[in-house]
């Protein structure tokens, strides 16, 4: 965080005064923000302080970020760094030197060829050639419905499909299963082609790329593979945390990226991780990934499920009631796809039963749904679950104990107690040892902003989850 700080011993100025004054800002910004906010725009930031303490020049990865900041966080931090020093201090934002492109060093293929799953080898008879772009024409902007979990997301894309090549490249989206993230990259290529007919739009998977590396290996076709991905204009690729390992994909990859960027061509990827938190992928790739923009999509929020069902509900030629949805998003909450899943039985029961919608026929329609997560998932069940997996006493969650081995898993407890239950923030808290719901909500952002730059937390939660959805 302190990168590029002048130590006291260089300027003479107490510790206070040099070095620790932007760490006492970010301190009291750490105090004032949600942990999300914090995390993906303060704490990356780097500060360089002048010798005398007079101006303080901020280091932003991009000019989106640059301008965001400036929006959003400038004058706060201005004030602060005032406020810390006690007197007027100039602050200044300016991008990120870039660094020279490096290229990785070419390594052995074989066990990349043995790790790719059958389904993808042979998929296709040779590298297709002509305008093949893959892209589904119904997801477009319009069809998304916009929240604040996805805004910020969503204002990003929309900038590269009217203006591809210039700002936000990479574009990089992150986020868990089923919020959207293809959505949004198919709604890019959509815009874009509706407005430039001719340019050449390709959205692939990450492993059907790794197919494509194979093929053109096994057939020594590279001339053919190489003139396909470098010459598209924009390239939407799926899931890039698939290419951890993959040593081969990745050198080819890194290849094509340059390549797109060189010829100022766009490419957008999706991850269900920050890229600091791939796994098994070159810190060379990792940081092209993050030398962009790089925007998370969170779980909708309640307002915005609702407004999702209801939309989608009169895409679909019916009209649900505003409290039928505020019932259906308070029983879905875990990603969009769910949400659509629950929507589409609510619509075929009424259909068949020739039922009007009602909160009643949405409790009959979501019967299997509701009673399992009646049955099964009470803090209590998640207390003992996560108790079991991290093995420590199901005592513990209520016990004052805070060595970590036990304070981790009591706050991934309550991290899942807030997702998978209704349980307000003080019933949490009640229920694990009488703690104050500030207790709660501290668990709950910390495990949160971590969860998405941790691989290892984000796939131990995923199995609880999914261990306690059944």
């Amino acid at each position: 965080m302190n990168q590029g700080l002048p130590s006291s011993a260089t300027t003479g100025q107490p510790p206070a005064l040099s070095d620790g004054l932007w760490q006492a800002c970010v301190d009291q910004l750490a105090q004032e923000l949600p942990e999300q906010q914090f995390n993906t725009w303060i704490k990356p930031l780097i500060a360089n302080v002048a010798d005398d303490v007079s101006k303080v020049v901020i280091l932003v990865g991009n000019r989106f970020k640059l301008d965001w900041i400036r929006a959003q966080y400038a004058n706060r931090i201005a004030v602060l760094l005032q406020q810390i020093h006690g007197q007027p201090i100039s602050v200044e934002l300016a991008i990120t030197p870039k660094e020279m492109p490096v290229r990785i060093k070419p390594v052995s293929f074989s066990q990349e060829l043995e790790s790719l799953p059958e389904s993808f080898v042979g998929l296709e008879e040779g590298i297709p050639s002509g305008p093949r772009t893959r892209l589904n024409t119904a997801l477009t902007f319009d069809a998304l419905v916009e929240g604040t979990a996805n805004r910020m997301a969503r204002a990003a894309a929309m900038h590269v499909a009217t203006m591809p090549g210039q700002l936000y490249n990479p574009l990089f989206i992150y986020g868990g299963v089923g919020l959207g993230k293809t959505h949004l990259m198919h709604a890019v290529g959509n815009k874009l082609l509706a407005e430039r007919p001719d340019a050449k739009v390709l959205y692939i998977h990450a492993e059907q790329f790794v197919s494509d590396v194979v093929k053109a290996y096994q057939r020594k076709t590279f001339d053919e593979f190489k003139e396909r991905y470098h010459s598209l204009d924009l390239l939407l690729i799926d899931d890039v945390q698939f290419f951890a390992n993959k040593e081969r994909t990745q050198e080819e990859f890194f290849n094509a990226f340059e390549a797109l960027l060189a010829k100022k061509s766009h490419i957008i990827m999706t991850s269900d991780t920050y890229p600091k938190g791939l796994t098994d992928i070159h810190e060379r790739l990792v940081s092209r990934f993050d030398a962009g923009l790089t925007v998370a999509i969170e779980p909708p929020e309640l307002e915005m499920r609702v407004a999702i069902l209801i939309t989608k509900s009169r895409a679909e030629g019916s009209e649900m009631p505003e409290e039928v949805a505020f019932f259906v998003a308070k029983n879905v909450r875990s990603n969009v796809r769910e949400l659509e899943g629950a929507l589409r039985k609510i619509l075929a029961y009424s259909r068949f039963n020739q039922k009007e919608i009602s909160i009643q026929m949405a409790r009959d329609a979501l019967r299997d749904l509701l009673s399992i997560q009646n049955r099964q998932i009470s803090v209590e069940n998640i207390q003992k679950t996560v108790a079991d997996y991290y093995k420590i006493k199901v005592a513990d969650m209520y016990s004052k104990k805070r060595p970590a081995s036990i304070a981790r898993p009591r706050q991934i407890a309550m991290y899942l107690a807030k997702e998978l239950t209704q349980k307000s923030l003080p019933e949490i808290g009640e229920l694990f040892g009488g703690r104050d719901h500030t207790t709660v909500l501290h668990a709950v952002r910390k495990i949160t902003a971590e969860r998405q730059q941790m691989a290892d937390l984000n796939q131990q939660l995923h199995v609880l989850e999914q261990t306690l959805k059944g």
